[in-house]
Parts: C-alpha cells; structure tokens; sequence
C-alpha cells in the first residue's frame, strides 16, 4: 500500500461498513466491515479502528467523512438531524465534529421532516446519497423533482430547485424479510425455482388494486393447493410489498411522472419495471456512485483545521 497522503470517505450502515482511501481525486483502495447493527458488543470505535488498520500501518489518514448509522445513537457518535426543506448548506452545518486517535473525524447530519399527513420522518445516509445525486446529475436540481432510493427502508424523496421538501419512508426490505425469514407464508414447498413468475404476479395483484393484507396469505395458500414453490411464494411476496409500495408512494402523481432511481442497480431494476408497468418514466442512477459523491461534497463544504 501507498505511503501517500490520504483520506477515508465511508457510508456506515446497519448491515455494514464500507470505507474508500482516498489518494487526491482517486479512490485506491475500499475495505468493508460489520454494521452498526453486527458489532455484537465491540464499542463503534474499536470497530472503525479495526477496519482502518490495514491502511494505519503506513501512517494515518489526515481526516474521515462518515455517513448513515455511524451518526445514530448506536453509532460512532450521534449526530443531529437536519429540518426540511433543506439543501447542501443546512445539511453540512448539522455535521458533528470528533477525533478518533487525533484524526478528524466528521459525520454527516441525518434529515428530518413532517410529512404532508403530519406524521415525522427521518433519514440517515441516504441524504448523502440525494445531495451526491445532485452533484452527479446537476439537471435534478431544476424545478420540482421526485428521487426514490430504495432498500430496507426506503424513501421517497420530494425535491424542490435542490432542496429537500420532504419524503416518507417506507420499511419493504425489512417487511419482506421479516414475511420471508419469520412467518408460516414460505415454509410449505422446499423448491426455489419460479421466483421472477412469482414477483410478476404479486406485482400484478399490487397494481390491480387488492389490498396488502388480502393478498399475503396467497403465497402459502398458493403452495398448498395451486402447486406453487418457495421460489415463486417469495418472489410473489417480494412483487406484491415493492409493488404495493411503488403504488403508495405514487398515488398522487399523473401517469408519466419522471421518477430517479437511486440505489442498488439490481433492485433499482425491478422497481423501474414497476414504475414502467404503471405508466411512469424511470431513470437510475448507481447508489455507491451517488454516496461517494455525497460524501466528497460533504468534505469539501466543512472547515477542516
């Protein structure tokens, strides 16, 4: 490994830790480590010390730029949340300011807002993820427009000339997990095959209108007597929570609605065919391209002493 000056930009989720060196404007090397939520007793620092290690032997890094859970409770230290609407500036001045070992240490503001039914929302790394969309793709920040990051716990992001106005969070990764890990609806069949049949059709029943509930006790009732496979139960429970949420999400919007995707490429994916199958105009923008961006726009809005 370089003996180079370098910085450690990282987006410290639940799941997982996932930090980038980086030598001036080139990212050289990434290393990844146990989320927020695995540390199974390890303090956060000790964690964050331990995935730094391979570079540390060459000497430290002059500073880091966290986002996501590594400012929650839980994390490495919390951070505040920003209030809607905001943009680039009220977000970078809500980063919290620490040292691990002498090295500066900055973690990015999480956002919070009121939704329009007057219930609370916030979010924590996807902000980085928005702010570094924007950057990437400058055209987003013209007028009104509408972001949906999805994962465990999507959001669905309201966009005015930048600035974030609000946006609601929708838990479909942690449902379907729950539904296909913990409940009675996979554990008839042994057979994984027919998944992609089964997400079309639970997409389709999302799309016909049948409610959520209704429609979940079809992917075990499907294997007992329709002949139906634990493949095609969980990929038709997977159709009918994203499919129920695309429909949600969009209830108020009028067919042809640009909507960017900004995530997982492969996930990105099935929602763009669900937002395409109800009559709207999806584009995709790569997640981790979207969070390094963020994360580079963070640091060089923060007064680094």
């Amino acid at each position: 490994m370089s003996s180079a000056a370098y910085r450690v930009v990282g987006d410290w989720g639940t799941s997982r830790l996932r930090l980038f060196r980086q030598e001036g404007e080139r990212t050289v090397d990434r290393v990844e480590g146990p989320g927020v939520g695995m540390l199974d007793g390890l303090a956060p620092a000790q964690a964050l010390r331990d995935a730094l290690a391979p570079w540390r032997r060459d000497g430290d890094p002059q500073r880091i730029v966290l986002c996501g859970m590594a400012g929650a409770r839980i994390g490495l230290a919390e951070a505040p949340y920003a209030d809607c609407p905001a943009g680039v500036a009220e977000w970078s001045t809500r980063a919290r300011h620490l040292e691990l070992d002498g090295i500066p240490v900055a973690i990015a503001a999480g956002l919070a807002c009121v939704r329009d039914d007057g219930c609370p929302d916030v979010m924590r790394g996807e902000e980085t993820q928005v702010f570094g969309a924007l950057r990437l793709a400058p055209e987003l920040a013209r007028g009104a427009r509408l972001l949906a990051l999805p994962g465990t716990h999507g959001k669905w992001v309201r966009l005015d000339d930048g600035r974030v106005q609000s946006f609601r969070t929708f838990p479909s990764g942690e449902l379907y997990a729950l539904l296909r890990d913990r409940s009675t609806l996979t554990r008839v069949s042994e057979d994984d095959a027919g998944e992609d049949e089964g997400f079309a059709d639970g997409s389709a029943r999302a799309r016909s209108g049948d409610g959520l509930l209704g429609g979940l006790f079809h992917a075990r009732a499907a294997q007992l007597r329709a002949g139906r496979t634990r493949g095609w139960a969980r990929g038709y429970l997977s159709g009918l929570v994203l499919g129920h949420e695309v429909r949600e999400a969009m209830h108020d919007q009028p067919a042809g609605t640009p909507v960017t995707l900004v995530g997982d490429p492969g996930l990105c994916a099935r929602y763009a065919a669900l937002l395409s199958d109800a009559g709207h105009a999806p584009a995709l923008l790569d997640g981790d391209a979207c969070a390094s961006a963020g994360l580079h726009l963070l640091e060089d809005a923060l007064p680094w002493t």
